[in-house]
């Protein structure tokens, strides 16, 4: 009665979740200090703002005409948003959808056949597995080293190349190294991408969150093929409610406008984002500016009371983040399963040991946008737990 793929879709909850689930129901207040919806930690979108601006914008969907690629306003705002960063890409090459992970499906459906390889940065979000098992095609690891700080190993990434590589993700702000890529990386990588006919998917879903430079190198500056790059609301702004993202094509004319014309089938099939967001979205973009500088100052400052609190640890090892949400911490004799059981159990903490997204052992990952008080008694509490845990080792 059900697929192969619906057989592999039922996945049982690992130790930690059932742990934490007997936790809620014995009434512990659990700390999630691994999700990354920050609306949570009080990083909101002003509420009066957002109604007005709907408010303005929701005569222009009186009657519905859809476009396929997404209404030309919020085309041209896209557009207007990497102009000011320097990047010319046109509201013709954009296409709009509901979020990233659309967007990954989109471009896996148009690049790869069934079989297919696309390669993808390890440590690797979970959330890729499934994207690429409903798509049919195999995700093939490239390496991030940690011994350099999180940079990408280009010489392992080009000996995965096989006949069936369709494409390359490049993710920068990387989840959950927090690693950005360096011009010479991308430089790297799109020598590779072009000399294999690779396109490349490039998430900058963490794009404004920079914790230690002021811009972000884009691949689309050097000269690659073809170049999906993927954005939206859900962080920019900390709407992921509004469900607004896209993918922004760049590349050889050729290629862009092949890409193009298939796109526009495979979204015209669903037409799944909503008429009234597209209409306020050029507001969203010209009055949550402010906002989103705003957000941004406020994860730098996270960042820096996490990493005052863990400085100078003998128990642990870590790489200090260029962006993003997310820390990852290199245990020193300590099982990470067993670690991250122990601050759940004794501390009623979740965070997340390293083989979640297939890191080598052992480590830990959590994110460190939180509010200033659950942030401080959250890590002072894993570092103490740890510290007891070397210390009977």
């Amino acid at each position: 009665m059900f697929s192969k793929i619906a057989s592999q879709l039922h996945a049982e909850s690992n130790v930690l979740y059932r742990l934490r689930d007997e936790l809620r129901q014995q009434g512990h207040a659990v700390t999630d200090l691994i999700s990354g919806n920050i609306n949570e930690q009080g990083f909101l979108f002003p509420q009066d703002l957002l109604e007005e601006i709907l408010a303005r914008n929701l005569s222009k969907c009186r009657i519905y005409r859809p476009d396929s690629f997404g209404q030309p306003a919020a085309r041209e705002a896209v557009s207007a948003y990497y102009r000011g960063r320097g990047h010319d890409i046109p509201p013709e090459c954009i296409l709009i959808t509901p979020g990233s992970s659309i967007s990954y499906w989109y471009c896996f459906k148009l690049l790869a056949d069934e079989g297919d390889e696309i390669l993808c940065p390890c440590p690797s979000y979970p959330l890729f597995d499934y994207i690429a098992l409903l798509s049919g095609v195999k995700l093939i690891p490239y390496r991030l080293d940690e011994t350099k700080d999180w940079s990408i190993d280009i010489d392992q990434l080009e000996a995965c190349v096989s006949t069936r590589t369709r494409a390359l993700v490049l993710i920068s702000p990387h989840n959950p190294t927090g690693h950005v890529a360096t011009p010479e990386e991308i430089t790297k990588l799109v020598d590779v991408a072009r000399r294999h006919e690779l396109a490349i998917i490039s998430d900058e879903v963490f794009s404004e969150f920079l914790l230690r430079q002021d811009a972000l190198p884009r691949p689309g500056t050097c000269g690659a093929p073809l170049i999906f790059t993927l954005n939206g609301f859900s962080k920019m702004f900390a709407l992921p409610g509004i469900k607004f993202g896209w993918t922004a094509v760049s590349g050889d004319f050729e290629k862009v406008r092949r890409a193009m014309r298939a796109l526009e089938l495979i979204s015209d099939t669903f037409l799944p984002v909503s008429e009234i967001v597209q209409a306020a979205a050029p507001e969203i973009f010209q009055l949550g500016e402010e906002v989103a500088k705003g957000f941004a100052a406020r994860i730098r400052k996270c960042w820096h009371e996490a990493d005052a609190l863990m400085h100078g640890s003998r128990i642990f090892a870590y790489v200090k983040p260029d962006g993003g949400f997310y820390v990852t911490l290199r245990l020193q004799g300590i099982s990470e399963e067993r670690a991250a059981e122990m601050v759940l159990e004794r501390n009623h903490v979740l965070i997340h040991p390293g083989y979640f997204y297939d890191m080598e052992p052992d480590h830990l990952v959590f994110c460190f946008v939180q509010k200033p008080e659950l942030l401080h008694n959250a890590v002072s509490a894993l570092i103490a737990t740890l510290d007891e845990m070397a210390a009977g080792n």
